[in-house]
């Protein structure tokens, strides 16, 4: 997996795709997960429809209708920050930083643990508003961080994977998605969050070097969308 860049992964039988900026699919456990879904090409076919939909918070790159409608069933569950502006039909549940969703919340048994996600020294996304999500599938506990700085809470993770965005300007940028990986050590990093927008321009591979001179343990696997 070194070396090259590949369109998904599949890590302890769990398969994650990269769909663009912060956008990712999560296939494990006989669950589809999409989080963030961004400028899918065409709608997905029903089988490959959202059994969850996670979102981090309201902005357009991150929370764009036109993508939610194509991955969403009727059946759909929808989780979305407290504070989002926008309104969901059908399954949605409004969550903040802090909550445990579990089997016994009827997740469809899949277990979903909401992180804090901001920007502390900048105007973006202040605390409160957006979120991060660990998602657990198959015992793989897969970390979206959403938009966010290296924060103080990012110390206390304990995650297999971690999808951390290095774009810069209003998340943190590679030396700082790099500072923070080395803080928590996941065994795997996928850089999301550049590419494709303005101002979202970054180097996943000046990233990958940073990461690994901090701990040559650390995967760090670039994906194309």
């Amino acid at each position: 997996m070194r070396g090259f860049s590949i369109k998904s992964v599949q890590i302890d039988g769990v398969t994650i795709k990269w769909l663009g900026h912060s956008g990712f699919l999560l296939e494990g456990a006989g669950k589809k997960i999409y989080i963030d879904p961004y400028m899918l090409s065409e709608e997905p076919d029903f089988e490959d429809k959202a059994d969850i939909l996670l979102i981090t918070h309201d902005h357009l790159g991150h929370c764009r209708p036109a993508d939610i409608r194509g991955v969403r069933r009727s059946d759909s569950t929808t989780l979305i920050p407290e504070k989002c502006s926008l309104n969901f039909r059908g399954d949605a549940r409004r969550i903040c930083e802090g909550d445990i969703l579990a089997e016994g919340l009827a997740i469809k048994g899949i277990r979903i643990e909401v992180v804090p996600a901001y920007t502390p020294k900048k105007p973006y996304h202040p605390r409160g508003k957006g979120v991060g999500y660990i998602v657990e599938l198959g015992g793989l506990r897969i970390y979206h961080a959403g938009d966010t700085d290296f924060t103080p809470e990012m110390r206390k993770l304990r995650v297999d994977v971690a999808l951390l965005p290095i774009g810069g300007g209003s998340t943190m940028n590679e030396e700082e998605a790099a500072l923070a990986a080395g803080t928590f050590a996941p065994r795997v990093v996928i850089p999301m969050h550049y590419g494709g927008l303005k101002n979202k321009l970054a180097d996943p591979e000046k990233f990958k070097a940073l990461v690994q001179k901090r701990n040559p343990k650390i995967e760090v696997i670039i994906l194309e969308n």
